[in-house]
Parts: C-alpha cells; structure tokens; sequence
C-alpha cells in the first residue's frame, strides 16, 4: 500500500464566509452574519479530514486576522497547513452569502486580488506533491494565469510522481469574468473561452467531478449527454456527475447511452435549506470511497449523503458531517427526512465534528462570586478590591504556566462580574477558559443573567467554555427536579445555538457523599434529557463511584471531552488523596481547583495583611505544586501501563 504522508492535498480557494443568518431575507436586509472557514477548496480539506483521510492545504492567505482564522481553522480540522502561505501585500478572499428560498441563495466573492488568487509556483515543490497520493484542484484557479501556471507546475509534479490528480469543475460565472459582481449565485452562464480552458486541462487528471451545469460547460454544450461525450473525447478520466436529489452516477471508459447506466448510489433525500457548499460535502464523501479503493457505488452514496446533510444545515465547511456522523446516517437514512432536526445526527455532529484538543486541564478557578463578596465584607475591604485580586491570582497564574511550560493544558474559571478585565487578557491566549452562568448558590438553578441564556452567550467569545453549577441530586423531590431539568435544557439549546462548548459542574446537595452509584445516575438523567455536557466537572469520586461514571459516559457520549476534578475548599493532601483515584480513569482529563490554592492568601491581602508580591507568590506556589503532583502521580501511571 502506498504509504506517503498525506491523502490528499487540496488545491486552490481559502476564505471567509459571512453567512446571513435571516432566513428568507434579501441580502440587503440582513443584519447579522456568521462567519465560517469558507472557500470550495479549504471546505474540500476540512471535510475530507473530518472523513478520516490525511489531508494538506496548498494556498495563500492574507497576513491579517482573516488569513490567521483560515489557517486556525483549517488546523483545528486535522488539515496539515505547512503550505497556507502568508501573502504580505494581499487581503484573504470573503464571500457574503444568504438563505433567500429554497432556490434563490445571493452571493458576493469579494476576491479583487485575493491572496489565493496569487498562488504561485514557488510555494511548493515536487517533494510536496509527492507525498501525497492525490492533489485535488478546483476549476475556478483555472481562471487566472498566475495560478493556473501554478497548477499546471502542480500536475506535472504529481504526474511525474506517481500522484493522483482530481478536478472539481467548481464552475462560478463571476469568477472566470462571464457575470458581473451581483450574479455570483449564478451556476451556469455559457462560454467558448472558459469551454476552451477546461478542455485545454481535461486530459490532465484522472478523477473529474462536477454537476450537470459544470459538464454542460466544459463539454461546451447544455445537453448532458452530449456534453458528457465531449468531455470524454478529451479525458480518459472518471468523469462522476452529480445530480442533486437524484444522486451521482459515474462513468468509467464509454459513456453510455443513457445517464441511468452509469455507476450510480442511492440517491439521499433531504428537505433543502441551503445548496452552498453542498458540492464539496459530496466530494469529502466521495473521496474517502475513492481513496480507500471502495466500489464507485459506495463512494456514491457516501458523497450523496454528505451532500444532504449539509444541504439541510447552515454553511458549508461547519455543516459537514464527521465519519462517526455519517456512519450512523448511512445506518438509518431512509428514515431521516430532516436531518436537521434528528436529535442524534446533530449530538453527534457536536460532538465528534474535530474541535481544538485539550488532553490535559490543569486550571486554577477563581470565578466565585458570593464567596469573594463575604470575604470582602469580613475584612472590611470594598467590592472593587475583589476585582484587583483577580487580577493578580491571574497574574500569579501566567507565572506558573510560563515557569512550567503549560501552554495548551492550563485553564482558568472566571467569572465576568469580578473577572472581566481577566477573561478580556487570557482570551486568545492558548489558555482554556470556562466562565459561570448561574447565580451562585441557586436551587433550583437560576441563571445569573435571566433566562434568556442565548442572549448572553451572543456576547461570549466562542472560545470560552459555559460552565454552570447545579446542585442535583437523583432523589430529589419531582417538583424540584422538573425545574432544574428545564433549566438545564434551556442552557444546552443555548450552547448548541451559540456553538458555545458546556462544563456541567455537578455537587450533591446538603454536603452529601456519593454512595457508589449517585453522581452516575444525576448524569444518566441528563442524558436521558437531552443534555450532553462536553466537559463534566465533579468532586473527587470515591473509588466504587468511578466505574458507574466511565460507564455512563461510554454508554450516552464516548466523544465527551472529559471529567475535570473540583476542590470544593478541601485541604490540598485529601485534594490529592481524590487525584490518585482519577488515576488510570479514561474519561478524566484534569483539575478546576480554586480556593483550597488561595483562599488564606487572598483574606489576608484583603485584610491588607498581605503585600501583591507576596499573594502572587502564595497562590503560584500552591498552583505549582498542584500541577506538579497531578503530574507525578499520572506519570506512574504512564508508566505503569507501558510496563503491563
């Protein structure tokens, strides 16, 4: 089997896209976008990554916050970005979409010498293209000579190296200068030149791809057939034809005299709410078949089912599916009409669609509130010294991730009342960060600020993590029960809306101890629900708790980010007592310990007992020494399992 280091690397257009979020609306009347990894190519490699193949990126972005969440994105899909290049003087290509009616979706390409557009043949060499055993290409860097030079260089690199090479059509009118500016949703607007192009690179691959409109052009006619006749006398490629709710049918060798004797799989149909992006859904699908050899007929129905997963979604890269996703549709989707309403295609799209990786949590939480303002009122100090003494746990924090190099496992809970100037410093900089929604102390839970959940997380950075305290207990009177439930429902349908990720922070009421099988069971509740927390946060389970916990986190949601252990102002040595039972315990990633770390230090600063200096250098040893014995204490048990 070949094994080079990549699948594929994909080829051409990266951008943004600003998607209108008003349904029905003109473009001109939308007040509100969402923005995305956009560009055919760049969702190309997210959905092939998130397929399971090894993908690379070859293009350029812009050297400014756009070009930098392009690379960031792609990164965080598993795509290799060694090769998105940084272009000094050009902007990154946007792309303003909307969701008029089932057929009408306006479209701006805002790519007036983008950086993409500038791909040239010195960003890459022959060693970059033979390491991978396909190289995807869109039509559209076609259009240009700059880059069409630059895959022209490309091709001879992989023909030369044994690489295969595919072409999606990926016609776009505005984008070969045959409509104007306000037509980009335009599919089909026919051309001798562009016609003459195309035939011009047909002979160049060996996997051509594209929708009836996309053939219709480059065979140079608007009968299918025909066009299909006229592509083949120039490529021995397989040409594969995508129909829409009539699925794809392949042609291999002559094409036949009807469509419906192609390879064809089973059509999927989906009631449509948006077809932008589709086509490169279909080509994620198809190429997971196709570069693991499968019959056409599977790659088929695999390209056909992330075409209608996403058609029934917003955006284009955001609403492909992973594999685990498509699995479980292609087990049951004859009986998923709505996929956008299936409770479990969606959990699981949440839940397995690649996001930014935290193997280990080593956080310092100082997001109490009512606890700050009685030590406060006890020392006689005013509120807005609590606000200072985040800061400088903050500060102390910092100390300890650069003394122990913990960038991409540290984190912080803070809470926005006290701790806003923090969360604006820490956000962005490589630190997991996780704030509070409820009201402190609430039962039945209370959100701090009102019910309308979605409305503050509008205002959150989608990088920090929703964290909520609920005091739960699985024998709690019905009424009681019911309330609590509903809230928690409210804030999951929020996070979900938002995108935001949920730390469910779970005590037992009235100081009660888990008996073996409680916290277990408050969490089966929730599943039940409908709630699926991505990070769970608990006090320290007794040993006889811990296999009821893994077990009903493997049973509702083994994509779950894990279990981070809390301190609940313990004393640091029964801390560590409950740290050596995580230890070997799969689900359990780190800790979210607060006060045991700085309580003491914090009442005497407060009391104007303690300098800053010395708060600092209390609370970063106590932190220190915490994550040092986290770390010892899992590095037996590293090693004691490379031993067994």
């Amino acid at each position: 089997m070949d094994q080079r280091r990549f699948d594929v690397i994909c080829m051409g257009r990266a951008a943004v896209d600003f998607y209108g979020q008003q349904f029905g609306s003109r473009l001109e009347d939308m007040r509100t976008m969402a923005k995305y990894l956009g560009g055919s190519s760049a969702n190309m490699a997210a959905g092939m990554s998130r397929q399971g193949l090894r993908v690379a990126m070859l293009t350029r972005v812009g050297d400014e916050h756009m070009g930098r969440f392009v690379r960031e994105e792609l990164a965080r899909n598993g795509v290799d970005v060694s090769h998105v290049h940084t272009d000094p003087e050009r902007l990154t290509s946007i792309v303003v979409l909307g969701i008029k009616d089932r057929d009408t979706f306006p479209l701006i390409f805002y790519r007036e010498n983008c950086a993409d557009a500038a791909l040239d043949v010195q960003d890459f060499d022959r060693a970059f293209i033979a390491s991978a055993r396909a190289l995807a290409i869109t039509g559209t860097h076609f259009s240009l000579p700059g880059p069409a030079a630059a895959c022209r260089q490309a091709i001879d690199y992989a023909r030369v190296s044994g690489t295969r090479t595919v072409l999606d059509i990926d016609y776009r009118p505005v984008l070969w200068g045959v409509a104007g500016h306000g037509q980009g949703e335009n599919r089909f607007v026919g051309s001798e030149a562009v016609t003459g192009h195309l035939q011009a690179i047909l002979p160049l691959f060996d996997l051509v791809v594209g929708t009836e409109e996309e053939f219709h052009i480059a065979g140079g006619t608007t009968d299918t057939l025909a066009a299909l006749h006229a592509v083949r006398n120039h490529t021995d490629a397989t040409l594969v034809l995508k129909r829409g709710a009539l699925g794809s049918t392949v042609f291999e060798g002559v094409i036949p005299a009807e469509l419906s004797q192609g390879v064809s799989g089973p059509p999927v149909s989906v009631e449509v709410l948006n077809v932008l992006g589709a086509g490169d859904a279909f080509m994620s699908g198809f190429m997971r078949g196709w570069m693991g050899d499968e019959p056409l007929a599977r790659c088929c129905l695999y390209g056909n089912a992330c075409g209608a997963l996403v058609v029934s979604r917003h955006g284009c890269t955001p609403a492909i599916p992973s594999r685990v996703e498509l699995d479980d549709y292609l087990s049951r989707f004859n009986d998923v009409p709505r996929p956008d309403l299936d409770a479990r295609l969606n959990q699981l799209h949440r839940s397995t669609v690649p996001r930014r990786e935290w193997p280990a949590i080593y956080a310092l939480a100082f997001d109490h509130r009512s606890q700050f303002v009685e030590m406060a009122e006890a020392c006689g100090a005013p509120l807005d010294r609590v606000v200072r003494l985040k800061q400088l746990i903050a500060e102390a924090f910092l100390a300890v991730v650069e003394q122990k190099a913990l960038a991409g496992s540290a984190g912080v809970l803070v809470d926005e009342r006290f701790g806003e100037e923090v969360l604006e410093s820490l956000t962005g900089q490589d630190v997991w960060i996780a704030r509070p929604v409820e009201e402190p102390q609430s039962r039945p839970l209370a959100f701090e600020y009102g019910d309308d959940v979605s409305a503050t997380l509008q205002r959150w950075p989608t990088e920090h993590v929703v964290k909520c305290l609920v005091f739960y207990h699985p024998d709690d009177e019905p009424a009681l029960k019911q309330t609590q439930q509903h809230r928690l429902r409210l804030l999951f349908e929020a996070c979900c809306h938002s995108g935001h990720e949920l730390l469910l922070e779970l005590i037992l009421p009235d100081g009660r101890e888990d008996r073996g099988d409680d916290t277990a069971r408050v969490m089966r509740e929730c599943y039940e629900l409908g709630v699926f927390p991505d990070w769970w946060k608990l006090p320290p389970p007794p040993d006889n708790a811990w296999p009821a916990i893994e077990a009903v986190i493997d049973e509702y949601d083994p994509w779950c980010r894990g279990i981070v252990l809390l301190g609940l102002n313990r004393p640091v040595a029964e801390l560590v007592e409950g740290f050596s039972r995580a230890v070997g315990r799969r689900h359990c990633r780190g800790f979210a310990i607060g006060r045991s770390l700085f309580v003491d230090a914090a009442r005497a600063w407060l009391a104007d007992e303690l300098s800053d200096q010395a708060l600092q250098q209390a609370v970063a040893e106590n932190f220190g020494a915490i994550v040092a014995q986290w770390q010892a204490l899992h590095e037996v048990d590293v090693s004691e399992e490379a031993v067994n």
